[in-house]
Parts: C-alpha cells; sequence; structure tokens
C-alpha cells in the first residue's frame, strides 16, 4: 500500500479556503468534512484537511502562527507544462489567493510562481521539463546559473 500523506492547516475561514483548494484543483471529500474541517484530495495519496483554529487546537499545544508573518512551511504542487503553472495561479487568485509572494522562477528547464492561499500558507506550483528531471540536480542548477 502506498503511504499517504496529511497536511493539516489551520484557517479561518473553512469555505473560503476550501475554494481556494479548489482552484489549485482539489476536491472535497465529503466522509472527513463537516463544519469543523474539510478533506481536500489532490491526488490518490495526498490529502489537505482544511482545520478551523478551533479543531487545529485539538491536535496541539502550542499556538497556531500568523502565516502572513513568518514561514514555517511551503507547499509545493507540479504542474504539467509552463501554461497550467500560469493558469493554477490564476485560478488560485481569482478564488482569494495573492500572486507571487516569493519571486518567480524561471530556469528555462525549470518555472515556478506562488500564491498566498487567505490564510498566508504560500502553496508553490512548479513546473520541470521531464528530460531535465531524469539528469536531477545537476541540469537545474546548470539552467540556474545560466539564467543569472
Amino acid at each position: 500500500m502506498s503511504r499517504m500523506i496529511f497536511v493539516n492547516l489551520p484557517v479561518t475561514d473553512l469555505q473560503r479556503s476550501r475554494a481556494f483548494l479548489e482552484a489549485l484543483g482539489a476536491t472535497n471529500e465529503p466522509k472527513f468534512t463537516d463544519e469543523t474541517a474539510a478533506c481536500m484530495q489532490l491526488s490518490d495519496t495526498i490529502f489537505v484537511m482544511l482545520l478551523t483554529h478551533d479543531k487545529f487546537r485539538q491536535f496541539t499545544p502550542r499556538p497556531i502562527a500568523d502565516a502572513e508573518a513568518g514561514s514555517q512551511v511551503l507547499l509545493c504542487l507540479t504542474a504539467d507544462s509552463r501554461g497550467s503553472v500560469d493558469s493554477t495561479v490564476e485560478h488560485a487568485v481569482t478564488a482569494g489567493g495573492t500572486a507571487d509572494p516569493s519571486p518567480k522562477q524561471d530556469y528555462g528547464v525549470m518555472y515556478g510562481r506562488s500564491v498566498a492561499d487567505p490564510d498566508g500558507h504560500i502553496w508553490e506550483i512548479m513546473w520541470m521539463d521531464p528530460a531535465a528531471a531524469d539528469q536531477g540536480k545537476d541540469a537545474v542548477t546548470a539552467a540556474a546559473a545560466t539564467a543569472i
């Protein structure tokens, strides 16, 4: 059985955050969704649990960090093409996100942008040329060196 990952994020407005994740291509799993949480499926093995602050506090004694003031995690999703990176960011902005809180990355063989969700969590959207991906980090490092 493949391992799954459940990313748990505290959110201030569950419906707004759900619409944002849907704009990134996630679908809601109603079996694990109620008025305090929404389970958003990105793939067969990747899920994002959107939790109201009261619900999130049930899982940790630590204070909820302000994602607008600092960074604790960067979330990165792949895209099928450069155009898909741009259209995904555009859809996310329409759903309440803020485009490009981090600088765009364009190294020819790798292209990425970012979008902050309504709570300030940064989602990176990235495409990499499959041939460069097969070569590994050296191909990206070489492309980045020539792009500077």
